[in-house]
């Protein structure tokens, strides 16, 4: 307590026990600190926002309101002025469940499924052969050889479906001549041009050009894998097949995962390569019809078929969930069950 004798005022001071035992210097420290948590209380993170705008907004333009555009226009019909009316689900039901429409939307949701197998049965178990390989010590050549199998995938898609055109041509192709070099000449057929076969020809394909993904992602996550792990069970006496599928293979699995989901998407995603080599129309006879050439006939139409935006954009929904159902699907029913090994 201090009583000024000018005033006559009497000014009270109170010090707890902490402040009282704190040195000068202490007290000093625990001010400055307490200012700064009130400017930082205070303060708006402004530079995030900053970094995250062009972002947000380019992604906003050309993804999300697009999207949403579509996911509404499949809602309504249009007539032939280009008025727009609502018509509910109208537009899924005649897709799904009408008979000229239905027929065609089936097969090419069947023939996507069948493209999407044939990725998975040797596009990813290839991918995981060279990738083992690879991350072998003492390969010479390796990093040749992966530049090699990963280059066709910078290639443009029109260009190596024009290529493999002309190799499989039974015109002018070269394939039936190295084929007959080698006396295989009478197992060749135009492949490209018989409804059993074009689907799985073009699958093939893919495969070639886009194996080097899987590889890549594959070959970096056994780099990963620690090195004393290794040691150890090679000191136990491990072979290395036992190595591989004790160890390692446990290890990769999400990044497996990873790559499975992502072969979904690109193959549910398809259509450049299909319409590179087949057209439009994803002959023949449809036998190579997948859902990306399916709504490009629909949306922008072809030869007689005019085109309808609001039907297209139905079918893009579809698209969109039939994605997002396998996706949705994986993660719940298969990535939440992966075991993460901790080292």
């Amino acid at each position: 307590m201090f009583h000024s004798p000018l005033s006559g005022v009497v000014v009270v001071f109170t010090i707890s026990p902490v402040t009282a035992a704190a040195p000068p210097g202490e007290l000093h420290f625990l001010h400055l600190k307490k200012i700064g948590m009130n400017l930082q209380k205070k303060t708006f993170p402004w530079h995030i926002v900053v970094f995250l705008a062009p972002a947000v907004i380019i992604y906003s333009m050309f993804s999300a309101l697009p999207l949403l555009d579509t996911l509404r226009l499949g809602f309504y019909t249009s007539n032939d002025a280009g008025v727009h009316s609502f018509v509910g689900l109208a537009n899924y039901h005649t897709i799904l469940f009408d008979s000229d429409w239905s027929k065609a939307f089936w097969n090419a949701m069947l023939n996507n499924l069948k493209f999407f197998g044939i990725h998975m049965l040797l596009q990813n178990p290839i991918g995981l052969l060279l990738a083992t390989l690879f991350s072998l010590k003492g390969l010479r050549g390796a990093r040749t050889y992966r530049t090699l199998i990963f280059l066709p995938t910078l290639l443009s898609v029109v260009i190596i479906g024009f290529i493999w055109q002309l190799i499989l041509s039974p015109l002018w192709g070269v394939g039936e001549g190295l084929m007959t070099h080698v006396g295989l000449g009478d197992y060749f057929a135009p492949w490209l041009g018989q409804e059993t076969t074009a689907l799985l020809t073009l699958g093939l394909i893919s495969v070639w050009q886009y194996v080097g993904i899987p590889m890549m992602l594959i070959y970096a996550a056994l780099l990963a894998v620690p090195e004393e792990v290794l040691e150890a069970a090679y000191a136990e006496g491990a072979s290395s097949f036992r190595i591989f599928w004790q160890i390692k293979l446990p290890l990769i699995l999400p990044t497996l995962g990873l790559v499975t989901i992502l072969t979904f998407v690109a193959n549910f995603n398809a259509f450049d390569l299909i319409y590179s080599v087949k057209g439009a129309l994803a002959g023949p006879n449809y036998s190579t019809d997948i859902l990306g050439t399916f709504f490009y006939r629909t949306f922008f139409g072809y030869q007689a078929q005019i085109g309808s935006p609001t039907m297209g954009a139905a079918v893009a929904t579809l698209m969109f969930l039939v994605i997002l159902l396998g996706v949705a699907s994986y993660f719940y029913f298969v990535q939440r069950k992966l075991t993460r090994y901790e080292l």
